[in-house]
Formats: C-alpha cells, structure tokens, sequence
C-alpha cells in the first residue's frame, strides 16, 4: 500500500479503535527484507524496530502489531525516494496528519525513526 493509499484509508476510519486496528493491519503488508539490504536498528523505540535499505527502496521489522504498522506507514512515505529526496520531506507533519492516538512513549519512536531517514 503506497502513501497515498494509507491516507485515504485513515481518514475514512473515525474512531480511534478502529483506526489503531488499521494500522495494525497495514503492518501485515510490510515486505520480507532481502537479504542484501542494510539494516539499522532504531533506537528510542520501545519496541525492536530496523529499517532497512536497499538502494531508495525500504523494508522494516518491528516486535509489535501497533508498532509493525507505524514503520510500514513512514516506509510509505520515504519508498523509492532518494536520501535527498527524503531530507526534503515534512515526515512529521505527514505523521501527524494522519491522526492516529499512538502516545507518547510511540511518537518518540516514530521521531526516532524519522531523524534516522533524515541523516541518511
């Protein structure tokens, strides 16, 4: 599922609830990592996060359902788009714009994740 695709899906989905199961079933799409791609764990996850790269295109693991599915939508935004590319892009604001109630403990994760893909 691109971007895109993940948006539109979200802002059909007024609950909460149903929203965070959502996520947790986008996380069921990310794709096996190749074993050629550089991995990198994310640390200030509370979870067990990599992303990891082959060339512009991304891949990640995460240990939760919840947390599976927050990767997969920040992959989404940065698939196929150089490191310039991505340091040129507002992630927060794509996040955040998508309302999903992770709290505090998972927005410093997906910070984390997202100052990582900034300084590729």
């Amino acid at each position: 599922m691109n971007f895109e695709q993940i948006k539109k899906l979200l802002e059909m989905i007024d609950d909460p609830v149903a929203r965070l199961e959502a996520v947790m079933d986008i996380g069921k799409g990310l794709s096996a990592v190749p074993d050629d791609a550089e991995c990198h764990e994310i640390l200030g996850c509370t979870s067990f996060v990599q992303i990891c790269r082959r060339e512009n295109n991304f891949f990640g693991v995460a240990d939760s359902a919840i947390v599976r599915g927050i990767v997969a939508i920040i992959l989404s935004m940065v698939d196929g788009h150089s490191p310039d590319e991505i340091r040129q892009m507002d992630l927060e604001k794509m996040f955040t714009d998508l309302k999903i109630n992770i709290g505090a403990a998972r927005l410093n994760g997906v910070a984390s994740m997202i100052k990582f893909l900034k300084n590729l």
